[in-house]
Parts: C-alpha cells; structure tokens; sequence
C-alpha cells in the first residue's frame, strides 16, 4: 500500500505508520527487524516503521463498559473480574499514515 502511494503521488515516502494490537499475531521486534530487508531495493528503501501499539480491550457484559485486560490470555474484565469474550480492541494490523516527500 505504501508503495503503491508513493508512485501514485510520485513522492518519497519517509516512514510508514501503523498500529498493532497485541492481539494481531505479529511480534512487534521481529516487523521492526524485517521491516529494513523487506524495503531494500524497493521504493520504501530509507523509510522508518513507525509503531503504535495497541492495548487489549475488551467490552464487560456486567459493567457495561470496555475494559482494559490485564492478560492476553484471560480475557477478564479489570474493573469487577467476569470473563468476557468480546474483543473491542487488540487485533489490529493496520497502516494509518505515510510520511513523504514530494
């Protein structure tokens, strides 16, 4: 996408943001690590990867509110302690803004 952004607009893209939730399945160091080899050689070569992490919340049927959790793996509610399934927040994998110069 950040490629594809830069040709279009004929522009150097500068570093490319993005949010990942802890959910999302994707170690944080190891995009960081691989981020530099998967530009080389490419439009993207020089940018920076800008990392927003994004915490896990979740929706708490008893208090009727979202919560944050205190572990990946129990999903309970921080405030009054229910278990919840419903994940608001946490899974994202996204890329929300592009540094460039034109």
């Amino acid at each position: 996408m950040a490629q594809e952004e830069a040709a279009r607009r004929n522009a150097e893209v500068q570093s490319v943001h993005i949010r990942l939730g802890r959910l999302s399945g994707v170690v944080k160091e190891a995009l960081l690590s691989s981020y530099e080899m998967a530009c080389f050689e490419t439009p993207l070569q020089g940018s920076q990867l800008v990392i927003e992490e994004v915490p896990v919340i979740v929706f708490c049927g008893t208090c009727k509110m979202n919560r944050n959790v205190n572990s990946d793996q129990w999903f309970i509610c921080s405030e009054c302690g229910s278990p919840t399934p419903e994940v608001v927040q946490g899974k994202e994998l996204e890329m929300v803004a592009l540094e460039i110069r034109e």
